[in-house]
């Protein structure tokens, strides 16, 4: 009788050691974190390579929310990311629609020059935006962290491009059952667009959960800093606190490491329906 095995893939078998090999090279720093933020200040970047110090310091833990309102700093950063990411939203799909579906003069020139704002770094905007809002009176506001970077191109641009590669027959159908423009954004398009939303929700929160150089610029109250402001906190004239910085960098990670998995599937859905795939 023939022999029905298949032949054993050495390729596939290499490819997933080095997969591993690179995912564990990847993950090394976040061990050596976890393990500092277990360790004395002082020997956090005296002990070299050792993992473990002169004794286990629960204690880091504990002082990272008596030194800073730290709980009040992840609190804060939720919202400045949530809020943000909403607005972002909402905005990116109204703006891809625009741009992807209605007819109106200087389209094409329009949308080139909102997307070449992408080219512009944040050192260049933060002196007219910092003006602006002082004009507004919101420095040291939580509007004043969020909405200046809510109406960037990023999502208008990807969701424009996945609006351009769906037939119109959906829409069609809908305007001749009588739906009108609003009718039609909110019950053909947006389901469509569920999962290049989740993408742009995702990057977007991201964004703000990583934003630093802004709100050190905004913000002068620390009850209403973000998590990136409040890191900084550990740091002063005296030096930096290294073991109880250590432990708030742990568990940050671990909560934008817990909205990562959250989303994970609509991200890789998204990825699958086509978001990047062009036309």
């Amino acid at each position: 009788m023939r022999d029905r095995r298949k032949p054993f893939n050495y390729g596939q078998l290499i490819s997933k050691i080095c997969l591993a090999v690179v995912g564990f090279i990847f993950v090394i720093p976040f061990i050596w974190m976890f393990f500092s933020s277990l360790k004395p200040s002082t020997e956090v970047l005296l002990g070299g390579s050792n993992l473990f110090g002169s004794e286990v310091r629960w204690s880091n833990y504990a002082e990272v929310f008596s030194t800073i309102p730290f709980a009040r700093i992840l609190a804060n950063t939720f919202f400045i990311a949530g809020m943000g990411a909403l607005i972002a939203v909402t905005v990116s799909v109204l703006s891809a629609y625009a741009f992807s579906r209605l007819e109106f003069p200087g389209r094409g020139a329009l949308f080139a020059v909102f997307i070449a704002t992408l080219m512009l770094p944040i050192e260049v905007l933060v002196i007219p935006l910092f003006i602006g809002a002082n004009s507004a009176g919101l420095v040291n506001s939580y509007p004043a962290i969020i909405l200046p970077f809510a109406f960037g191109a990023f999502g208008t641009f990807l969701l424009r491009q996945f609006l351009l590669s769906l037939p119109p027959d959906y829409e069609e159908a809908a305007r001749i059952d009588g739906a009108n423009q609003w009718q039609l954004l909110r019950h053909v398009i947006v389901p469509l667009l569920r999962g290049p939303i989740s993408i742009v929700a995702a990057f977007t929160f991201i964004d703000y959960w990583n934003a630093f150089l802004w709100p050190l610029i905004i913000i002068t109250d620390p009850a209403k800093a973000p998590l990136q402001l409040g890191l900084s906190m550990f740091s002063g004239e005296r030096g930096t606190d290294w073991g109880p910085l250590m432990a708030a960098t742990s568990i940050a990670v671990l909560a934008s490491l817990s909205i990562v998995v959250f989303l994970q599937r609509q991200i890789a859905k998204g990825i699958n329906i086509g978001g990047f795939g062009g036309r």
